[in-house]
């Protein structure tokens, strides 16, 4: 599903601060809640990636 790429963009920042705050929480970038947290920020930098170019 494609968005609009202001409302994607903010959606990859909550992204990213969450990704920061599990990686304080668990301590090791390699734990899998980081790992997890980083995949959806991927994907999500994909997306706006994507909307920008088509837009």
């Amino acid at each position: 599903m494609l968005m609009n790429p202001g409302v994607t963009l903010l959606r990859v920042e909550r992204a990213r601060k969450r990704m920061y705050q599990v990686q304080k929480k668990y301590g090791f970038l390699t734990h899998p809640k980081v790992i997890e947290q980083s995949m959806k920020l991927d994907e999500l930098l994909n997306q706006y990636q994507t909307c920008k170019m088509k837009s």
